[in-house]
């Protein structure tokens, strides 16, 4: 079985709200062993609704759709799919008196618009929306000798699709296909070498046809291998995804920093809390980046604070640097080691990180060749420094994965040799 996904609104083709619904609706599928093929996104206007389900309805065997069944002259996935499908809309009065109903417990007398809401193609379902004046359609629209194909049309409210689905919709995914199948994803992540070099260290995992599938995707130097099995289980997939698992593990070592939603941040972490060691963090060009992660991602204990400037006199009066002008002048090993090295004293911590990014990139001139990071911790300072040749634009997230790369792979050898903190 093969699915499409269509989001309905303007505010989403004018880039003005994000389309998280297609992305959830997406992962429910793969949960219920269903491949999404398509993902489309059009405005509130006739034709190009019409288009669109035409379309998904001839290469696809399931649609599912968010938006467009609002009470205004814009909400028109009601009348959309009555055209595609070649019916009239009529009036459920069982609907509109549950519609009424919902008024009535606002105190408030319901507008003559939305009984529009109430009205359904022909032949289709309702989803019932326990919690909103917006139900959802269910409609199979025959297909010319092949089997017809169903579209499933639900609110863009999120809190109201996603109990509708659970409800209503989940349960009956299941039962037309008659296998039980489900898809299973893991997610890999990776750090510390570019994508087509960690490509090349994967002979013939990422080919297409190969199953369990590996893909791969990069965001801001961090890569991620998703791995998607399908069978009959969760443990089934499981089970298939091992093997290739291994084998990545195997080629790839500590480039692999974590799973899922981890973050190099949430795997620093884990190796402080293991080791029960504490960080702070001293920031020069990379406004707070690495404060910010941290800060979001850490339980109480192990990460204890920051310093974040933006030039050398408030380096040297937030950290009690050397005033010395040379030693700021630059991007240089020497300031991140200072940085380092002060601000293990003041905040008092086990480890200290410090990121020197600087200058600021103003538009139109070139950033530093280098990023410079060090570590101050128990073992002494260590420093290490790399090459920037992207744009200026991932300069701050770029470097402060770096750092955190860096002060990852210390905590790594120092948790593996067994020597105690302190």
């Amino acid at each position: 079985m093969l699915a499409e996904v269509i989001a309905i609104g303007d505010e989403l083709t004018s880039g003005q709200r994000l389309d998280t619904n297609s992305q959830w609706i997406s992962q429910r599928l793969g949960e219920a062993g269903i491949r999404v093929g398509y993902h489309t996104t059009v405005g509130d206007e006739l034709e190009a609704g019409m288009t669109a389900f035409r379309t998904a309805v001839d290469r696809c065997d399931l649609v599912i759709s968010t938006g467009g069944l609002g009470p205004t002259a814009d909400d028109l996935t009601r009348d959309v799919l009555a055209r595609v499908a070649g019916v009239d809309l009529l009036l459920d009065e069982a609907v509109l008196e549950h519609i009424r109903s919902l008024f009535a417990r606002r105190g408030r007398p319901m507008p003559e618009r939305n009984m529009v809401q109430a009205m359904f193609p022909r032949g289709s379902r309702v989803v019932p929306n326990p919690h909103g004046t917006a139900p959802g359609i269910d409609l199979e629209i025959p297909r010319p000798g092949r089997a017809a194909c169903r579209v499933i049309a639900l609110p863009g409210v999120p809190a109201e699709l996603f109990e509708m689905w659970s409800a209503a919709v989940a349960p009956t995914l299941v039962q037309p296909q008659g296998r039980g199948r489900v898809i299973c994803h893991r997610l890999i992540k990776c750090f510390g070498v570019g994508e087509s070099e960690l490509e090349a260290m994967l002979p013939d995992l990422i080919r297409r046809g190969r199953s369990p599938s590996v893909g791969i995707t990069v965001s801001e130097a961090t890569i991620t291998l998703r791995i998607t099995a399908a069978g009959s289980s969760v443990a089934e997939c499981r089970a298939a995804m091992g093997p290739t698992e291994e084998i990545i593990h195997r080629a790839l070592g500590d480039l692999v920093f974590g799973y899922e939603q981890d973050e190099l941040e949430h795997a620093v972490l884990r190796l402080l809390y293991q080791t029960g060691a504490t960080l702070a963090t001293a920031e020069w060009g990379t406004a707070g980046t690495l404060a910010g992660w941290l800060g979001e991602a850490a339980e109480p204990g192990a990460y204890v604070g920051s310093v974040v400037v933006r030039n050398w006199p408030a380096a040297v009066a937030a950290l009690g640097l050397p005033a010395e002008a040379a030693l700021g002048a630059a991007a240089s090993r020497e300031t991140a080691l200072s940085m380092a090295a002060a601000c293990r004293k003041q905040f008092g911590a086990d480890y200290a990180l410090a990121v020197a990014a600087f200058p600021t990139v103003p538009d139109g001139h070139e950033p530093p060749e280098r990023v410079h990071f060090a570590v101050a911790g128990p073992e002494g300072l260590r420093v290490d420094s790399a090459l920037f040749a992207g744009h200026p634009a991932v300069l701050k997230p770029r470097a402060a994965k770096q750092a955190l790369n860096f002060l990852r792979h210390l905590l790594l050898a120092r948790l593996r040799s067994g020597r105690p903190e302190g």
